[in-house]
């Protein structure tokens, strides 16, 4: 996608003027990939402020990268110059300050000490101001491409899923739950998981990040699976919980009701416009009012993307306001420890309500399924 490429490129500029740099020096990997397409190990971007005549080339942009992603860099990012160096950020702090820059922006959370000495050596007479996290900002809002990846990154999912939930988990161990499905996603496209997949049965249920261990899956368990896959870089992410063998325990219906409409409600608040927190309170306010509240530990969903976790947040004390085209997840739980915890997860796309509303895009039913 080198047009689209191109175009994000354009946007950082646009931020790099405005913060007074002449350019932008880009080391965070996941930002290279997403300003070039370039998904090599070792990288970094030199981002003109202005396209500059003669030997920086016409698209204002130059890659750095060692000689084992030469011809990966012609296949994915043809319309940046490519400059093959070993130590990738120096070179190009050292090619800014040859090229006239005066002002560089500098990732600096994405750079050690070290480094960041390091650059000052290499462009010496360059003044290095902070990039902040504009690229990251860029990010949050995701063009069509990006958003039909994502969607079938959620697909993926969804498929695998169905086929576990047909399968017999009762005596299975949660590490192979996780691995088999694992399998699964990759029989239907995934690159890799987007994350370590997440089985909890049982009490474990009631640990919210819980590692999928040898405990066996019993009748009466609550079975908690956290789980997305990564397709082409874009990461999906969803939650289930099913009760096993027999018909829920009262109590069981009654945590699984109070985190489905808490779901409900976290999801129908998705607009733009509306503040990240005031999304999360929407779902903790029908927690609190059941008298959960205490048991939903940690906020209600965050932007996924190139990064499973990615911004904006929706938590108790985040800032910012929703946009359209915000991926999103809104995952409510209850835990309650010793017995067992739900949690229901969804990845959205933030609509306005002319168009027709927040888009769902991890389908599997949230109805309490008895497996």
């Amino acid at each position: 996608m080198p047009e689209a490429h191109a175009v994000r490129r354009d946007r950082l500029r646009a931020r790099v003027g405005a913060a007074g740099a002449d350019a932008a020096l880009i080391t965070n990997l996941v930002n290279v990939r997403y300003l070039t397409g370039f998904t090599g190990s070792n990288a970094a971007l030199l981002v003109f402020a202005e396209v500059p005549d003669g030997a920086e080339g016409a698209s204002g942009a130059v890659l750095s990268t060692d000689g084992r992603y030469a011809t990966q860099v012609g296949e994915q990012a043809p319309d940046v110059e490519l400059a093959v160096e070993r130590e990738c950020a120096p070179a190009l702090a050292k090619r800014a300050a040859a090229a006239g820059v005066r002002k560089l922006a500098v990732e600096e959370h994405a750079v050690t000490v070290e480094m960041y000495r390091t650059l000052g050596e290499a462009a010496q007479g360059v003044d290095r101001v902070s990039l902040g996290r504009a690229v990251e900002e860029l990010r949050r809002v995701k063009d069509a491409d990006e958003i039909a990846t994502l969607r079938i990154a959620c697909e993926i999912g969804d498929q695998a899923i169905a086929e576990m939930i047909e399968s017999i988990l009762v005596g299975r161990t949660e590490r192979h739950i996780a691995l088999e499905l694992e399998r699964r996603m990759a029989d239907h496209g995934a690159d890799r998981p987007a994350f370590p997949t997440i089985v909890a049965s049982g009490p474990h249920s009631a640990v919210p990040d819980h590692t999928p261990g040898d405990r066996r899956v019993e009748d009466g368990d609550f079975l908690k699976i956290d789980f997305g896959a990564c397709y082409r870089g874009y990461h999906a992410d969803m939650t289930r919980t099913f009760v096993i063998g027999n018909e829920p325990a009262d109590w069981q219906v009654e945590v699984y009701d109070v985190v489905f409409a808490a779901q409900k409600a976290g999801r129908e608040a998705l607009a733009p416009g509306v503040e990240t927190a005031a999304v999360h309170r929407a779902a903790k306010d029908v927690i609190d009012a059941a008298g959960y509240g205490e048991h939903f530990p940690h906020g209600l969903g965050h932007g996924v993307g190139l990064e499973i976790h990615e911004d904006p947040r929706m938590g108790p004390t985040s800032s910012g306001k929703l946009d359209a085209c915000m991926p999103v997840t809104v995952e409510p739980g209850i835990y309650l420890p010793g017995r067992g915890g739900v949690r229901i997860e969804d990845t959205l796309v933030v609509r306005p309500p002319e168009d027709g509303g927040p888009e769902l895009l991890t389908i599997t039913t949230k109805e309490l399924l008895v497996l």
